[in-house]
Protein backbone atom coordinates (compact mmCIF):
# COMPACT_ATOMS: atom_id res chain seq x y z
CA UNK A 1 0.00 0.00 0.00
CA UNK A 2 2.68 2.19 0.97
CA UNK A 3 4.64 1.68 -2.50
CA UNK A 4 1.29 2.06 -4.58
CA UNK A 5 0.80 5.39 -3.11
CA UNK A 6 4.57 6.47 -3.82
CA UNK A 7 4.65 5.64 -7.11
CA UNK A 8 1.08 8.05 -7.07
CA UNK A 9 2.87 10.39 -6.00
CA UNK A 10 6.26 10.51 -8.43
CA UNK A 11 3.21 9.71 -10.96
CA UNK A 12 1.47 12.81 -9.85
CA UNK A 13 4.86 14.70 -9.91
CA UNK A 14 5.88 14.14 -13.30
CA UNK A 15 2.91 14.99 -14.50
CA UNK A 16 2.97 18.32 -13.46
CA UNK A 17 7.06 18.92 -13.71
CA UNK A 18 6.07 18.01 -17.70
CA UNK A 19 2.92 20.41 -17.57
CA UNK A 20 4.85 23.00 -16.45
CA UNK A 21 7.53 22.36 -18.97
CA UNK A 22 5.13 22.52 -21.28
CA UNK A 23 3.85 26.02 -20.17
CA UNK A 24 7.32 27.27 -19.55
CA UNK A 25 8.20 26.09 -23.63
CA UNK A 26 4.92 28.13 -25.01
CA UNK A 27 6.22 31.08 -22.57
CA UNK A 28 9.42 31.19 -24.65
CA UNK A 29 11.30 29.27 -22.07
CA UNK A 30 12.66 30.69 -18.99
CA UNK A 31 16.18 32.31 -20.64
CA UNK A 32 16.12 35.68 -18.66
CA UNK A 33 17.58 37.55 -21.32
CA UNK A 34 15.48 36.38 -24.10
CA UNK A 35 12.93 39.18 -25.53
CA UNK A 36 9.39 39.40 -22.88
CA UNK A 37 7.49 39.88 -26.21
CA UNK A 38 8.02 36.52 -27.46
CA UNK A 39 6.36 35.26 -23.92
CA UNK A 40 2.96 33.90 -24.58
CA UNK A 41 1.76 34.94 -21.10
CA UNK A 42 3.05 38.69 -22.19
CA UNK A 43 1.52 38.59 -24.84
CA UNK A 44 -2.15 37.78 -23.73
CA UNK A 45 -1.46 40.16 -20.52
CA UNK A 46 -0.68 42.79 -23.20
CA UNK A 47 -3.81 41.80 -25.03
CA UNK A 48 -5.86 42.22 -21.64
CA UNK A 49 -4.41 45.48 -21.70
CA UNK A 50 -5.83 46.94 -25.11
CA UNK A 51 -9.43 44.82 -24.14
CA UNK A 52 -9.36 46.99 -20.94
CA UNK A 53 -8.58 50.38 -22.72
CA UNK A 54 -11.61 49.50 -25.42
CA UNK A 55 -13.92 48.82 -22.83
CA UNK A 56 -12.75 51.35 -20.30
CA UNK A 57 -14.05 53.79 -23.76
CA UNK A 58 -17.61 53.65 -23.16
CA UNK A 59 -16.95 54.30 -19.34
CA UNK A 60 -19.05 57.30 -17.80
CA UNK A 61 -16.95 60.59 -18.12
CA UNK A 62 -17.88 61.02 -13.95
CA UNK A 63 -15.49 57.41 -13.47
CA UNK A 64 -12.51 58.85 -15.81
CA UNK A 65 -9.88 59.37 -12.28
CA UNK A 66 -12.34 56.13 -10.86
CA UNK A 67 -13.07 53.13 -12.06
CA UNK A 68 -11.85 53.81 -14.67
CA UNK A 69 -8.16 54.59 -14.33
CA UNK A 70 -8.18 52.02 -11.56
CA UNK A 71 -8.98 49.10 -13.91
CA UNK A 72 -6.19 50.36 -16.65
CA UNK A 73 -3.55 51.25 -13.78
CA UNK A 74 -4.38 47.61 -12.47
CA UNK A 75 -4.50 45.68 -16.12
CA UNK A 76 -1.25 47.83 -16.96
CA UNK A 77 0.88 46.24 -14.39
CA UNK A 78 0.34 42.83 -15.25
CA UNK A 79 2.24 43.15 -18.43
CA UNK A 80 4.55 45.56 -16.72
CA UNK A 81 5.52 43.16 -13.97
CA UNK A 82 6.07 40.28 -16.32
CA UNK A 83 8.92 42.60 -17.57
CA UNK A 84 10.72 44.30 -15.17
CA UNK A 85 10.88 40.80 -13.38
CA UNK A 86 11.95 38.80 -15.90
CA UNK A 87 14.65 42.21 -16.53
CA UNK A 88 16.29 41.54 -12.54
CA UNK A 89 17.43 38.19 -13.86
CA UNK A 90 17.34 36.00 -10.86
CA UNK A 91 14.48 33.29 -10.96
CA UNK A 92 13.80 34.65 -6.90
CA UNK A 93 13.33 38.40 -7.80
CA UNK A 94 11.39 37.00 -11.33
CA UNK A 95 9.12 34.95 -9.37
CA UNK A 96 8.37 37.91 -6.94
CA UNK A 97 7.42 40.28 -9.85
CA UNK A 98 5.24 36.95 -11.26
CA UNK A 99 3.14 37.22 -7.54
CA UNK A 100 2.76 40.95 -7.93
CA UNK A 101 1.09 40.65 -11.74
CA UNK A 102 -1.16 37.76 -10.54
CA UNK A 103 -2.13 40.09 -7.89
CA UNK A 104 -3.21 42.85 -10.49
CA UNK A 105 -4.88 40.45 -12.35
CA UNK A 106 -7.06 39.24 -9.61
CA UNK A 107 -7.69 43.34 -8.98
CA UNK A 108 -8.66 43.78 -12.89
CA UNK A 109 -11.01 40.53 -12.21
CA UNK A 110 -12.89 42.50 -9.05
CA UNK A 111 -12.70 45.39 -11.34
CA UNK A 112 -14.19 44.09 -14.41
CA UNK A 113 -17.36 42.81 -12.15
CA UNK A 114 -17.73 45.57 -10.49
CA UNK A 115 -17.61 47.32 -13.88
CA UNK A 116 -20.60 44.69 -14.92
CA UNK A 117 -22.65 45.43 -11.91
CA UNK A 118 -22.88 48.98 -12.32
CA UNK A 119 -24.02 48.15 -15.92
CA UNK A 120 -20.93 50.15 -17.50
CA UNK A 121 -20.09 46.45 -19.33
CA UNK A 122 -22.59 43.98 -20.35
CA UNK A 123 -22.55 40.01 -19.35
CA UNK A 124 -21.36 39.32 -22.65
CA UNK A 125 -17.96 41.67 -22.40
CA UNK A 126 -17.48 40.87 -19.46
CA UNK A 127 -17.25 36.99 -20.45
CA UNK A 128 -14.93 38.05 -22.74
CA UNK A 129 -13.04 39.85 -20.96
CA UNK A 130 -12.89 37.11 -17.94
CA UNK A 131 -11.60 34.55 -20.45
CA UNK A 132 -8.76 36.44 -21.18
CA UNK A 133 -8.12 37.20 -17.67
CA UNK A 134 -8.58 33.56 -16.86
CA UNK A 135 -6.02 32.21 -19.53
CA UNK A 136 -3.71 35.13 -18.47
CA UNK A 137 -3.90 33.38 -14.99
CA UNK A 138 -3.14 29.97 -15.97
CA UNK A 139 -0.31 30.86 -17.71
CA UNK A 140 1.10 33.40 -15.24
CA UNK A 141 1.13 30.00 -12.90
CA UNK A 142 2.12 27.48 -15.37
CA UNK A 143 5.24 29.69 -15.36
CA UNK A 144 5.66 30.43 -11.63
CA UNK A 145 5.92 26.97 -11.40
CA UNK A 146 8.18 25.80 -14.03
CA UNK A 147 10.70 28.82 -12.64
CA UNK A 148 9.79 27.16 -8.77
CA UNK A 149 11.01 23.60 -10.32
CA UNK A 150 13.80 24.61 -12.68
CA UNK A 151 15.44 27.35 -10.23
CA UNK A 152 16.21 29.26 -13.65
Amino acid sequence: MVQLLFNYRSTIAQLLFNYCSKIAQLNGGLDMYEDTSKLLVWQKSHELVLKIYEVTKNFPKDEQFGLTSQIRRAATSIPSNIVEGKARGSSKDYNRFLLIARGSLEETKYQLLLAKDLKYINEEMYKEVLNITKEVGRLLNGLMAAIDKTGK
